[in-house]
């Protein structure tokens, strides 16, 4: 490490602090030149997921966009902003379970499509003629049917 005053390439560790739950390590030097003492932090440097779409297209897992569409799905529904949140978290950690760099959107798509059928089968066939383009009546009934008849839904 160089010193930001002098630029020698000497140091020592004064002291040595984990925070940021144990993800960041703080690092206090002083150089062996000038004496100055400065401040450094060791981060893992993580690689952001990436979403494979439907046209071969790779972009960056937002998460943001994820609780977007599922509080589109769940409007003027009685599903809490607190209960999107945490199927937001587990959708993401499902994939960071089961994927390491990159999941296909269809795998995206169809854990979303599980939590909300937990959470409201409302916004469950919502989301899901959305995301399934569904393009005439009889494919919502398909998507019924199951449920009507005590099961959970979806193919």
């Amino acid at each position: 490490m160089k010193c930001p005053h002098c630029k020698h390439d000497d140091d020592r560790v004064v002291d040595s602090r984990t925070s940021g739950e144990g993800r960041v390590i703080r690092r206090r030097r002083e150089c062996l030149s000038c004496f100055m003492r400065y401040t450094t932090y060791e981060r893992i440097e993580e690689t952001p997921m990436r979403v494979i779409k439907k046209s071969g297209e790779r972009v960056r897992f937002d998460r943001e966009r994820l609780l977007k569409g599922m509080v589109r799905a769940c409007e003027k529904l009685p599903v809490s902003i607190e209960d999107l949140e945490r199927a937001t978290a587990r959708v993401e950690a499902r994939i960071a379970e089961s994927y390491d760099r990159e999941v296909p959107s269809a795998v995206l798509g169809t854990a979303v499509m599980e939590e909300l059928r937990d959470l409201d089968q409302v916004a469950y066939v919502r989301f899901a003629s959305v995301y399934r383009e569904f393009r005439d009546v009889s494919q919502f009934l398909d998507e019924l049917k199951p449920m009507l008849e005590g099961g959970k839904g979806g193919s």
